[in-house]
């Protein structure tokens, strides 16, 4: 079922699945954490397993990932599932106010489909205040129907008024070992590659499926040189080339379980 691609983040699962069979899922969710952990992927799997046309028969919630909604969702080109998030073309990446009222405008009307209207919103501590401000006008005073899955590796940056109208669930990083599994299994990767991509990516699975493996190896080799005692005497190159070697080289090939979009950025 879709909820076994979410590697390493079984107790959050069982909360929301817990939540959902009691009949006490919230209305907003803020599902916070370190970056490209899989906060968005359990989100987009949460938001299949409450649309599936046909659910798994086990006790606890899951969708086949197959139907219609299933797969519309996965596209996101469901008419009751909205996906709001930075325009990653633009220089400032931010969440502009209207996109967030444009939301509002179609959360207001009944599904069309299921039983609710869903909205993710990634990335959220990037929203302007006056984004902020009109979404918290929603979460105060929510449609019956709606369902928030607001996503953060900076919860702090949120206005105390955001965080306060969600229940937090924090999600924890995964083991290296779950890392390394994940890799071997959804990308073929050699076991060395798989533990060296572990431990760079530092548990972060997201970056670890798109790496590149022969680029990041090089990548460290250059750093290795860069605090050798001779390289040492000039601090400010050495600085300056560090930062640029802390970021991942993009392996552009989606991998299985991973859906292309939602790998890096949550």
């Amino acid at each position: 079922m879709p909820f076994r691609d979410c590697i390493g983040h079984q107790t959050s699962i069982a909360f929301l699945q817990a939540a959902v069979k009691n009949k006490r899922l919230a209305h907003a969710y803020l599902l916070h954490g370190e970056e490209a952990i899989g906060k968005r992927l359990t989100a987009l799997r949460l938001a299949q397993a409450l649309s599936c046309e046909q659910p798994s028969d086990a006790d606890d919630l899951d969708s086949c990932g197959a139907c219609r909604s299933c797969r519309q969702i996965e596209a996101h080109t469901h008419p009751d599932f909205f996906v709001i998030e930075p325009d990653p073309e633009q220089a400032t990446r931010q969440i502009k106010i209207e996109q967030v009222r444009e939301i509002e405008h179609q959360i207001m009307y009944r599904p069309l489909i299921g039983e609710r209207k869903i909205c993710l919103i990634d990335d959220a501590d990037r929203m302007t205040i006056g984004a902020a401000n009109a979404l918290l006008k929603t979460l105060e005073e929510p449609p019956e129907h709606s369902f928030f899955l607001v996503i953060s590796s900076r919860p702090a940056a949120l206005p105390a008024t955001i965080r306060s109208r969600c229940q937090a669930l924090r999600f924890l990083t995964p083991a290296r070992t779950q890392v390394e599994a994940a890799l071997i299994l959804q990308r073929e990767t050699p076991p060395a590659d798989a533990r060296f991509l572990a431990i760079i990516s530092e548990g972060r699975l997201g970056e670890a499926l798109t790496a590149d493996v022969l680029d990041t190896r090089a990548r460290q080799q250059e750093l290795l040189n860069l605090v050798r005692p001779q390289s040492l005497r000039s601090i400010g190159p050495f600085s300056h080339r560090r930062k640029q070697l802390r970021k991942p080289t993009v392996h552009r090939t989606s991998s299985p379980g991973w859906p292309a979009g939602s790998a890096t950025s949550s």
